[in-house]
């Protein structure tokens, strides 16, 4: 087991532990949770022998095998597969021996290096490798590309698949859901559930922890506090703790007053001086209980948006992708759909689909390579890109960032609004540059909310935010009066902030009748596919539209009743319009403009009805395959 007893630790000054402690037991997995800076990566490090405790100690079984992921990956000319499988190191012990072996001429040695490989499942190793890789999103030819080619956030997922292929007692994993998207992370959940040994894992994923943890960790006040359970659990937990604490103290207060009160009534009475002075003994003695801290949760909310017409954004026919030199790359091809005021869409499909270049094309920072998009006057786009972050100026500070888009506001106007995003004081005024990840996210989400956005593009915006800041966004998204198009690998805000999906697959983007479970439903039957031959696997997922299960009943129902709603609906508008084309007044009294608008309105409606009837056939078709055994 790991224990963790009694330690103290310090670093640049600050008290990380004090006196704190815990046991792990051999194949718990659990959550590490705490603020920003409390020490979850330092204490990694003590477990990795990194890092010594200033007092205290950390104990790790010595035979323990540790695997971590790497946080640097050189521009490595080996290919990807290989990299992957240097995670085994015992694999590349047994090759090595059988090189020796050969080289000497040593018939004996050579057949023993053999039967080393074959006893650590060497001959299944290359078979093992391509799975993980492939579960992480990657496909076949990349498996063969050199390291180098690749960016920095696949590289992390090489160094992801690297830990994994690594034979190991204790798994430590810090953010690893931070560069993947919701295919691989689910995949991810379903290998950890599957891990035999110990895991740690740092996570600010919410829905993670709870599909992956049997028990959580917290840093808090420089102490360990462990949780049964996974982060559902220790929210509840956590709750009923605080509260029993709270009561605790104010008992113990009234206890304390009821003392103090004897103590000052009698204190100076010979026939109770004795009794007075056993009371002052006893509180000297007693362990003053602390009140509840309560950390200031963060909140923040946007402002009003504008309205502004229906459809606020449309797209006929259009192609997204990338103009070169040589030829446009289409990655989506003839994209027609309309944006209407309200929608809360969330977008779904495998990394490399083409979900942020959809985005780019709406937020119209990527011009459509064909076909026509159309905005509506008065419309505010607000654009969180992947990689917003980069587009900040380190060397400026918030207020000049926020006076650049301000020019004409007064600067304690400026202040106070930075302020709501706790860019308080020095902070507001200071460079940006040492500022955290999660900090900057925070002032990119601030620049956006200042520009009073009735439309907002959200790509991966939870990068690099705590869970404090997520739950925060969560909240202010949810309470958003305008147009939200997001696309995110963290499931609770998907669930807390929109109601319909649409996917983006095999270089189309169509409306998604299912959920979240049934997309998670369908991933997991991938990842079997992919465990049961990745070749096999890669077959089958290029032979169809990937991220495409067969939705549940549930949702299908449901999509159902809302086209039959509209269908009634439809015929109700019909009857007004035909009731009021039956007035004979309407030919003899010459409005030859509400004439002409009705029929327009009538044409229109019956278009619309027919429509809506071919969907509920598609539906209808759909139920009936969905309930077959």
């Amino acid at each position: 087991m790991i224990v963790f007893e009694d330690f103290s630790l310090q670093r640049g000054g600050k008290p990380l532990f004090d006196v704190a402690r815990a046991t792990i037991q051999p194949g718990e997995r659990v959550g590490l949770i705490g603020a920003n800076g409390a020490g979850k990566s330092s204490l990694f490090a003590l477990m990795q022998g990194k890092l010594h405790t200033d007092a205290g100690e950390v104990r790790v079984p010595a035979q323990w095998r540790i695997a971590h992921v790497a946080q640097e990956t050189p521009a490595l000319a080996r290919s990807a597969l290989d990299f992957v499988l240097d995670g085994d190191t015992p694999l590349r012990a047994a090759e090595a021996r059988i090189a020796e072996a050969q080289a000497r001429g040593d018939g004996a040695a050579e057949a023993e290096a053999h039967a080393a490989f074959a006893d650590v499942d060497g001959y299944t190793a290359p078979a093992r490798a391509e799975a993980l890789l492939l579960g992480l999103g990657f496909t076949l030819d990349q498996t063969r590309a050199e390291v180098g080619t690749f960016s920095g956030g696949w590289r992390m997922r090489l160094n992801l698949a690297q830990a994994l292929m690594c034979p190991s007692d204790l798994l430590l994993l810090d953010e690893p859901t931070n560069h993947l998207d919701l295919d691989a992370i689910v995949w991810l959940e379903d290998w950890l559930a599957r891990y035999p040994g110990t895991l740690l894992a740092i996570s600010h994923d919410r829905e993670f922890l709870d599909a992956v943890c049997t028990a959580i960790l917290h840093i808090e006040h420089c102490k360990l506090t462990r949780y049964s359970g996974n982060y559902s659990a220790f929210e509840s937990l956590s709750a009923e703790r605080l509260a029993l604490q709270q009561a605790a103290f104010d008992k113990q207060q009234q206890h304390i007053a009821h003392l103090q009160s004897f103590i000052t009534r009698f204190k100076a009475k010979a026939s109770k001086a004795k009794q007075a002075q056993s009371r002052v003994k006893a509180l000297e003695k007693l362990e003053k209980l602390s009140a509840v801290q309560a950390a200031r949760e963060f909140s923040f909310a946007f402002r009003p948006a504008d309205s502004v017409a229906n459809p606020m954004l449309s797209l006929e026919a259009v192609d997204c992708g990338y103009p070169t030199t040589d030829a446009a790359r289409t990655i989506l091809r003839a994209v027609t759909l309309s944006i209407q005021s309200g929608q809360r869409i969330g977008l779904l499909g495998a990394n490399g689909q083409g979900k942020s270049t959809f985005i780019k094309t709406l937020a119209g920072t990527l011009a459509p390579l064909a076909g026509r998009l159309q905005t509506a006057k008065g419309l505010q786009v607000g654009y969180f890109a992947q990689h917003q972050l980069e587009t900040l100026q380190p060397d400026d500070s918030a207020l000049e960032h926020l006076m650049r888009r301000a020019p004409s506001a007064r600067e304690q106007e400026l202040r106070s609004f930075l302020g709501g995003f706790n860019f308080r004081g020095d902070m507001a005024t200071t460079p940006i540059a040492p500022f955290s990840g999660g900090e900057k996210a925070r002032l990119a989400l601030a620049l956006i909310v200042w520009e009073k956005p009735n439309l907002l593009l959200l790509d991966e915006p939870t990068n690099h935010l705590d869970l404090e800041t997520r739950e925060a966004l969560v909240l202010a998204l949810a309470q958003f009066d305008g147009t939200l198009i997001v696309v995110s690998h963290d499931r609770h805000l998907l669930r807390a902030t929109t109601d319909q999906f649409l996917l983006i697959a095999g270089g189309e983007v169509h409306a998604y009748e299912g959920d979240l479970d049934d997309y998670r439903t369908w991933l997991l039957k991938e990842a079997a596919q992919r465990r049961a031959g990745p070749a096999k696997a890669e077959t089958a997922k290029t032979s169809a539209v990937p991220g495409r299960p067969k939705p549940r009943l549930g949702p299908l129902t449901k999509a159902l009743a809302r086209i039959e709603a509209q269908l009634d609906q439809g015929a109700a508008a019909i009857e007004r319009i035909e009731t009021a084309l039956a007035d004979p007044a309407l030919y003899t009294g010459g409005d030859r403009d509400r004439l002409t608008e009705l029929l327009r309105q009538q044409a229109q409606a019956r278009e619309e009805q027919e429509r809506l009837e071919t969907r509920w056939l598609e539906l209808q078709t759909e139920i009936e395959a969905a309930a077959q055994p």
